[in-house]
């Protein structure tokens, strides 16, 4: 039997009994019930995942600080994917960039339970994309790789032998890991001007990479919808993003090229679960932008100068709600992260942010 066959009927068992658990996950992943928001601390004197409750109304509240059992390295890791929850909301997966490690949580109802550290396989972890018990890292340290684990029905991490991978070459400047929608290819943006793919093994191994070169510019954060469409942050001069069409061969088409924002550093990006529409941050001018995604993959903006909504200071890392109601937004400069209610035709209509939060946070998780 496959090592995909096998976590398959795995975590259907655990889906089962998490009912039951002490650890019991507290979300409603369809209509207005509560989730969560994560971010990263990655303090070099000791990493910790910082969890705030999200309320129907997406509101948040701090719940508390969980320390990952690994470092930070204290600086911006120039990435999207820094801390990830799995799509059922019982699993969080964080990067340790300072002492080269991967660490997996129990989602409960009184915040995170450590479950364990790892090695990750390189150096420098920036980046975790999970699919149905198989997680991937991407270590941008020199030489650039991604490394493959498995998760076991105690969320626990298991290395996955010989499943080490390089990008297109030893340093390339890479930002984001992530599987397509069905976890058949895997997809690495090289800030070099690269995304690379990869197919992805009944067993868990890669094949690859195939090397394509990026529509625009400076490729950052992506996201991929439910139609197998990669929506591509472009971080280059103009701003702005591409999509594409992932093929089962891991093969990249390109549907809407380079549609320019007129704004700055549009580094990361989200896509609302039904694929209707992406949004990117865009780092140098304090605003967001959005886009309608069409069935066929096309991107095209919601505004016309680019702004769908202000932020103010240096929007970063994004997420959004399971249920795709609300956006949410880390802004370094005014301590914050800024709350979008999502409207039925895109729009974002700014809710009161959280202020206070922690100087030097990566990354940015929801449910």
């Amino acid at each position: 039997m496959s090592i995909r066959k096998m976590l398959r009927g795995t975590i259907a068992t655990l889906v089962v009994l998490a009912t039951a658990a002490i650890f019991a996950p507290v979300n409603a992943i369809a209509g207005d019930g509560p989730g969560a928001v994560y971010a990263l601390t990655n303090s070099t004197a000791g990493n910790a995942v910082l969890a705030y409750a999200r309320g129907g109304d997406g509101s948040l509240t701090a719940i508390g600080s969980f320390t990952t059992g690994g470092l930070g390295n204290g600086a911006g890791l120039g990435s999207q994917g820094a801390v990830t929850v799995s799509d059922d909301a019982h699993w969080l997966f964080a990067v340790n960039a300072g002492s080269n490690s991967i660490s997996s949580f129990r989602i409960g109802s009184s915040g995170l339970e450590l479950v364990g550290t790892v090695a990750s396989g390189g150096t420098l972890p920036i980046s975790v994309a999970f699919h149905r018990g198989l997680l991937y890292v991407l270590n941008a340290g020199v030489p650039n790789n991604v490394t493959g684990f498995t998760i076991g029905g105690d969320g626990t991490l298991t290395l996955i032998p010989s499943s080490s991978r390089p990008l297109s070459a030893d340093s390339t400047s890479p930002a984001q890991v992530g599987f397509n929608d069905d976890g058949t290819v895997l997809v690495v943006t090289e800030k070099t001007n690269h995304i690379d793919t990869y197919s992805v093994g009944s067993d868990g191994l890669l094949t690859g990479p195939v090397v394509h070169a990026s529509a625009g510019p400076t490729p950052f954060g992506f996201a991929v919808d439910k139609r197998n469409t990669l929506f591509v942050s472009e971080a280059g001069d103009g701003g702005g993003a591409s999509s594409y069409r992932i093929g089962a061969d891991g093969s990249l088409t390109a549907s809407s090229s380079m549609v320019m924002t007129g704004q700055r550093a549009a580094c990361w990006a989200v896509v609302t679960k039904n694929g209707r529409f992406g949004y990117v941050t865009n780092a140098g001018t304090g605003n967001i932008s959005g886009f309608a995604i069409g069935t066929d993959g096309s991107a095209s903006l919601l505004n016309a100068d680019g702004v769908t909504a202000t932020t103010g200071g240096n929007p970063t890392d994004v997420a959004v709600s399971a249920n795709s109601r609300y956006l949410y937004v880390r802004v370094a400069a005014t301590s914050s992260i800024a709350v979008f209610a999502i409207g039925s035709d895109g729009s974002l209509t700014a809710l009161p942010a959280l202020t206070g939060t922690p100087a030097g946070l990566v990354g940015l998780a929801a449910f």
